[in-house]
């Protein structure tokens, strides 16, 4: 199949799979024309792929899988590396919703400062900063 037909059959975009193929996640075929041809078993691979980059996974984190990218994934059993590197990124996703809570408080607090230390402010803007907390 075309690279359009994988797109539209693994609800993806063909500059995505173009992305998985220059990862090494993916490999086609070239046809005499040019035009990238995958075989079936790329929609396993594809929608491995997706569950595991939905899962909060990165390509490189993905490429560690790489052996099982064919089968289910899903319902496979864990591997200890798999365990690991889910538990790696399950740090660095912490840690940056840690940072992020940490710069949305400070912006909170700012705000909050500016509106109190205006004594003219009208009182819509302040219901209107209260709203986003």
């Amino acid at each position: 199949m075309r690279i359009g037909e994988l797109a539209r059959s693994t609800g993806t975009t063909a500059r995505a799979l173009r992305h998985y193929e220059q990862a090494g996640l993916i490999s086609c075929e070239r046809a005499f024309n040019g035009y990238r041809v995958y075989d079936e078993r790329a929609v396993v691979r594809v929608g491995n792929i997706r569950y595991l980059l939905a899962a909060g996974l990165t390509l490189e984190d993905v490429r560690m899988f790489l052996p099982c990218l064919d089968g289910d994934v899903a319902a496979a059993p864990p591997s200890d590396k798999g365990l690991q590197v889910a538990r790696e990124r399950l740090t660095v996703l912490n840690e940056r919703i840690a940072a992020q809570l940490q710069a949305r408080d400070r912006l909170e607090t700012a705000l909050q400062q500016a509106v109190g230390g205006q004594a003219a402010e009208s009182s819509d803007h302040r219901n209107t900063v209260s709203t986003y907390r």
